[in-house]
């Protein structure tokens, strides 16, 4: 009879809490074409990372042209209007981005208020002497004399339509609820922007909460695939737009952003995946160097030159409907055969890597549209540097496809963290700290850095983890994993007997 082998007890050691999310790849800059330049020009500026000038560049290009022409795609045409979502924290740059590479388009504003500001006057005119004419007419046509009345009533009918109310001049918003977007384009020019570098007061806002959230979600999504928009209002009865565009581009802070990521309601709709998503490396902390009085000349240039592409491409008339101002009729843009030869190749790729066991099975929403994507991208790409431009050749199709992977991956590495629970996120940040940080300290405090008590974490630690009944928490659940071993009720640390102690483990 075979003997049994006893296979002696190894402590396995702490468990993870989190699964490492790799860092991101590097921004392919290489892939933007004729936006190059500013997003350079703004990043050498800022020092903000890269992506975040790309982000900026990519929506208000977006803005620009989205109503000239919709791209097509390997299942029909679709708009070329771009939906970005930045995530970043604070202190790295958003705003000063977003500030350089719009500052042509709020110059326009400015200039087209002044102007709006004098057509409400003329208008105001207009209108009242239009309506007292009808007031007469009306006056008359309900008059007792018969010739009088049908004269009054032909009069009427030769009157007209009242003169239309001036188009509001604004191009962008930033906090609207659906009905406040609608209503803007219902008044207003029929291709906005919804841009906010502080995203996470509309994430967080009245139009995002429990009770709009689905509605906005569909609102927001039908915009992006160029459907018709409904206004429903108890009264008003129902009123349906068309050709109506909206790109956007909302930055917001990873606090914001992971509810969002994690949101059954925006991912199971689709919803996030019409997104181009990044959270670029922080660049805090590195912006050492002092950009030369040559490098900002020559990035001034630039900003100087993509603010007047801008305003060349703001100015072009819109091509909408012969009686309806407000509702745009886009050109066909189409892909030279090599390009949607291209196209259809990272299709191909990309819904391989969806199958079962493949590298995207997970994130299949973006997956599936990332072709469009890369379609949407390569039409802003072609029309900022040609607004006449009737196809799209290869080489912008390709740089497309880059620009197009980095965001699948991106959301793909993204919405894997945006699982973690708030409570294990935590427990993580206080692991690093402990592992990284609290050595350090207790040696300079002539303290044994193996072990640690509640009242260290809420006096040194983390800023966002000062309570101590979280801490507690947080420090039971390294135990339960293994990074914490609790030390018997009584135990002395730093020569006093504490309640609760524990030594730390270091990672094997």
């Amino acid at each position: 009879m075979k003997a049994f082998q006893i296979i002696p007890y190894i402590e396995e050691g702490p468990q993870p809490l989190v699964r490492d999310i790799p860092r991101g790849d590097a921004y392919p800059v290489y892939a933007l074409g004729a936006l190059r330049a500013i997003v350079e020009a703004v990043q050498t500026l800022t020092q903000a990372p890269a992506a975040i000038a790309a982000q900026s560049a990519l929506s208000i290009a977006s803005l620009a042209v989205q109503p000239h022409a919709d791209v097509e795609t390997l299942s029909g045409h679709s708009p070329i209007s771009l939906f970005c979502l930045t995530v970043a924290q604070s202190g790295e740059r958003k705003s000063a981005c977003d500030k350089l590479v719009l500052a042509g388009l709020r110059e326009i504003e400015k200039r087209r208020a002044a102007e709006f500001r004098d057509e409400m006057v003329e208008w105001e005119t207009r209108n009242k002497l239009w309506s007292a004419k009808r007031d007469r007419m009306m006056k008359e046509a309900a008059g007792g004399n018969l010739l009088k009345a049908r004269a009054a009533e032909a009069d009427l009918h030769s009157l007209g339509a009242a003169p239309p109310v001036p188009q509001s001049p604004k191009l962008t918003t930033s906090e609207p609820t659906l009905e406040g977007l609608v209503k803007l384009f219902q008044t207003g020019r029929p291709s906005l922007g919804l841009f906010s570098d502080e995203g996470g007061g509309f994430l967080g806002g009245h139009a995002m909460n429990s009770d709009n959230r689905l509605k906005t979600v569909a609102g927001l999504s039908g915009l992006w695939g160029g459907e018709a928009l409904d206004r429903v209002r108890a009264g008003d009865g129902a009123t349906t737009f068309y050709g109506r565009r909206l790109a956007a581009h909302l930055m917001v802070q990873p606090v914001a952003a992971r509810p969002l990521l994690s949101d059954p309601v925006a991912t199971g709709q689709g919803f996030l995946a019409r997104f181009l998503i990044t959270e670029p490396p922080s660049a805090i902390g590195t912006r050492l160097s002092q950009t030369g009085s040559n490098e900002a000349n020559v990035a001034n240039v630039a900003i100087v030159a993509a603010s007047k592409r801008l305003n060349e491409i703001l100015t072009h008339p819109l091509p909408t409907h012969e009686t309806n101002p407000q509702e745009l009729e886009p050109r066909a843009l189409g892909l030279s055969s090599d390009a949607k030869a291209l196209l259809f190749e990272y299709y191909q790729v990309t819904e391989k890597a969806q199958a079962p066991g493949g590298e995207l099975e997970q994130v299949k929403s973006f997956a599936s549209k990332s072709p469009e994507q890369a379609a949407r991208i390569a039409g802003v790409l072609t029309l900022w540097g040609d607004l006449n431009a009737r196809l799209i050749e290869p080489t912008v199709m390709t740089d497309a496809i880059a620009l197009a992977q980095f965001y699948l991956l991106e959301a793909k590495r993204l919405t894997e963290s945006a699982t973690i629970s708030r409570e294990i996120e935590k427990a993580e940040q206080l692991r690093r700290w402990v592992l990284d940080r609290w050595q350090t300290i207790a040696l300079g405090q002539s303290r044994d850095p193996k072990t640690i008590v509640p009242r260290d974490v809420v006096m040194m630690g983390p800023n966002s983890l000062r309570e101590t009944a979280t801490v507690k928490k947080l420090m039971g659940i390294l135990a339960n994993h293994g990074w914490l071993v609790p030390l018997e009720p009584g135990a002395v640390v730093d020569g006093q007997s504490r309640q609760l102690a524990y030594r730390i483990v270091a990672s094997q």
